[in-house]
């Protein structure tokens, strides 16, 4: 059982750091314009229609042209996301080199730029990537699946993001940009049918209710039939499948606008998951312990049927999972904000976002990658999460050389978490024989954060402008956790209260469903009560200069903070739950943006270097006599990650438009630290590279459309996405490798010269191109995660 434990901390350790780079500027779109800004104009003043117009972005909570602004952002339209297929934020991979998406043992959303990232299994836990849906705070991965719906666009801001996306922005920040209620009525259905039975159906209305009132409804719907089957077709499983898609998700929008000095803007939102969690791919058989405990009717020995269960083949749909089980999700989350807008003087703007958020979760998965239940397990649990900022904005001195936001926010989460496993694992009992085969992890946090914050622009000269950045963040976190039993039949409490009685000399009984933790006396705590208080100061510094329209070069120093963290780990030791401390990002970064052949090419492109401190990583602390060593939340004292990007945009002949972007990364652990290995033992991890962290990310994109009459006009393209090859955990050896590998999409179709109507026919992983994008070892079999198949389908889209 103790090693047990200890495996089923270790999958942690990979803490799925991956890197960013590419400023990839996508293909100008026919979007709305609101308060938000708009997205991409083609130039109307010229009749050289190759000329690649400007993008606005609300990167610094202002609009702003993205040429302006002196930091590494890529924008796409809600049209170029739609057209590369990407319906969530785990899809940024084909839009964003550097940008990368993983899931947990557990079915939890991992996001990574540029290196950092946090590997975790807690609902609650706070990424290093955050997620806005029109500023207002998505604050845990699990919220995000639904923001893509219905866009203007998306930015993601790479590199700290502190100053004025808050606390735990370490990596960057996604910031989705909703297509917002028109003047006039509009209206759009969108269909898709492909393989596996594929069926996305989804739309939008939109227009005026009177005078000061406009609105847009938004939803859709994404179906499709299980994809994966059991490669070991025996007894009751033969025919049974996984991996059925079925998530629905609606938006409504409500602007009011009284006066020209106010408005407020309204936004509902939601969506509901029941889709099958993935299964997984045996790839090795590894016992924790070797034979295991005896077998008995109530608690089989499963290690010849492990052993003997063949390997899964270099095929995506093969899998591996129980064939009287359901790995279907019950998923549900809303969100309510309301954002006010004041304009107090001419240059002066007050700006209030206030926001609910509710998320429910009930996720079951199967970690073994054979048909045996060894483990399966439930994470459920909810997330209450209350957000208000407010913020003064505006400019002064000659002209608005002098731009200023100055503000506060404050956010209350409540968080409860309880991950029931059913395992029959080599390592399932004591040492004195006694078995066990379910047991409960507890982790439940109510978080209070309080900050100010400030940025200052000031243009000294024609083209030089300097920028000063700052934020105070006061974080408070209560925690209340254990290891506990069930209180189902082969709950874990039998086990500990003999194990308690052992160790301690006197008698001990152990509640259904009680904690079973074990205090300094050997006897289980009733619960673990523990706090982490925490405050910091993010900034940043810059200088850019623009000598001339076409060109900006910059410069950034920026700090940034991911706050404390616990863990839910099965915790014989409350040591074991202790908080790892605050990690920080000292990031340096010089960049250009320009443009070049009368804005028929645009390049960008920047190097930077992370000074890492203190990453946070699932590893290993002694707990002292009589368990030794144990699963932990601990943290890397230096790290650094070093790199360079580059994008380039280009229309060299009309209707042909090209997009091409890669970054280079390296990471590197740069002090002394002993962790354990996946498979039992301890390595100095010194001069490894980060897990999940490609050296090289690659993304490309072309489309060329030519009319073939008045009334139609043909198109035809292509993307590219490549990721070089990685590894899954430090010190993992070759079953931790995870390839290189390149993924072909393709499209071809007709519209409307207006765009009033598209019809499309696409393919993703058009080779069939064979992957995966993690590996774990939690029990007695090493795992992975196989990427999607090839899929194909068509798009019809029409727009009043």
């Amino acid at each position: 059982m103790f090693a047990s434990f200890e495996l089923s901390g270790r999958f942690g350790a990979r803490a799925s750091a991956l890197i960013s780079a590419s400023t990839l500027i996508c293909v100008p779109a026919i979007g709305q314009t609101g308060k938000a800004g708009s997205v991409a104009q083609l130039s109307s003043g010229g009749a050289d229609q190759t000329e690649i117009g400007d993008i606005v972005v609300t990167a610094q909570k202002r609009e702003e042209r993205l040429s302006d602004v002196p930091i590494s952002i890529t924008a796409a339209s809600g049209d170029e996301l739609a057209r590369r297929g990407v319906r969530g934020p785990g899809d940024l991979e084909r839009v964003v080199p550097g940008f990368t998406f993983t899931e947990s043992s557990y079915g939890a959303p991992i996001y990574n730029l540029r290196g950092i990232g946090f590997y975790v299994e807690a609902i609650g836990a706070s990424p290093t990537v955050s997620v806005y849906l029109d500023q207002v705070p998505l604050p845990y991965s699990r919220m995000t699946q639904g923001a893509s719906l219905d866009l203007e666009r998306v930015e993601v801001l790479k590199g700290p993001q502190g100053t004025l996306f808050g606390q735990n922005s370490t990596g960057g920040a996604v910031n989705y940009i909703a297509a917002k209620p028109t003047k006039n009525l509009a209206a759009g259905i969108e269909g898709s049918f492909g393989r596996f039975n594929q069926t996305d159906f989804g739309g939008f209305v939109s227009g005026p209710v009177n005078d000061t009132v406009r609105m847009r409804l938004a939803a859709r719907h994404e179906g499709r039939d299980a994809w994966q089957k059991n490669y070991v077709p025996t007894g009751t499983n033969q025919n049974k499948k996984n991996g059925s898609r079925d998530f629905s998700t609606a938006r409504l929008l409500v602007d009011w606008v009284p006066t020209d000095r106010f408005d407020l803007e309204l936004n509902l939102n939601g969506w509901k998951d029941r889709s099958d969690s993935q299964a997984k791919q045996k790839i090795a058989y590894a016992p924790v312990v070797a034979g295991g405990f005896p077998g008995s009717p109530e608690y089989p020995n499963l290690q010849a049927q492990l052993q003997a269960y063949p390997n899964a083949p270099d095929r995506a749909s093969a899998a591996g999972f129980g064939p009287s089980s359901s790995y279907r999700r019950d998923d549900n989350f809303y969100q309510l904000s309301l954002r006010a807008n004041y304009q107090i003087a001419d240059a002066v703007e007050l700006t209030s976002i206030s926001s609910f958020s509710r998320l429910d979760v009930s996720t079951p998965t199967d970690n073994d990658g054979t048909i045996y239940p060894n483990p399966d397990i439930l994470l459920k649990g909810s997330i209450k999460s209350y957000s208000q900022e407010l913020r003064l904005s505006g400019n002064a001195l000659d002209g608005g050389k002098a731009r200023w936001v100055i503000g506060g926010n404050y956010e209350y989460d409540i968080s409860q978490d309880q991950q029931f496993l059913n395992v029959y694992g080599s390592d399932t009992g004591i040492p004195t024989g006694t078995r066990f085969s379910t047991l409960t992890l507890i982790n439940n946090q109510k978080v209070h954060t309080a900050a100010i914050f400030g940025n200052l622009e000031y243009e000294i000269v024609d083209g030089l402008t300097l920028q000063g950045a700052a934020r105070y963040t006061d974080r408070r976190n209560s925690f209340a956790g254990c290891l506990a039993d069930s209180g189902l039949p082969g709950g874990i409490g039998t086990a500990f209260a003999e194990l308690s009685a052992l160790l301690s000399g006197s008698s001990t009984t152990v509640a259904p469903g009680a904690c079973v933790t074990l205090g300094p006396d050997n006897k289980p705590l009733p619960i673990v009560n523990l706090d982490l208080n925490e405050d910091n100061v993010s900034y940043r510094v810059g200088v850019s200069w623009k000598p001339d329209p076409t060109l900006m070069l910059y410069a950034n120093m920026t700090k940034g903070f991911k706050g404390g963290a616990f863990s839910t780990l099965p915790a014989i030791r409350p040591q074991q739950l202790d908080p790892v401390a605050q990690e920080s990002v000292l990031a340096y970064e010089a960049g250009f943006k320009t443009s070049l052949a009368r804005r028929r090419l645009m390049l960008d492109g920047a190097v930077f270097y992370y000074d890492y401190g203190h990453k946070q990583l699932t590893g290993y602390i002694d707990t002292g006599f009589p368990f030794g060593t144990l699963p932990a939340l601990v943290s890397i004292p230096k790290s650094r990650v070093l790199g360079a990007e580059l994008s380039a945009m280009a229309r060299p002949i009309r209707n042909l438009t090209l997009n091409i972007g890669a970054t280079y990364v390296a990471s590197k652990v740069r002090s002394s630290f002993v962790t354990a290995t996946p498979f039992g033992g301890t390595a100095d991890i010194r001069g490894q590279r980060f897990p999940n962290t490609p050296r090289w990310q690659i993304t490309a994109d072309t489309e060329y459309e030519t009319p073939i009459s008045s009334r139609l006009n043909a198109f035809v393209g292509g993307g590219l996405t490549y990721h070089s090859s990685t590894v899954a955990a430090f010190a993992g050896g070759p079953l931790f490798d995870i390839d290189a590998y390149t993924l072909l999409d393709a499209r071809i179709g007709f519209q409307e010269p207006d765009k009033h109507w598209r019809v499309e026919l696409w393919a993703r992983n058009l080779t069939n191109k064979f992957y995966w994008t993690s590996v774990q070892h939690i029990e007695d079999t090493v795992t992975r995660l196989a990427g999607m198949p090839a899929t194909y389908g068509v798009t019809a889209r029409w727009r009043l």
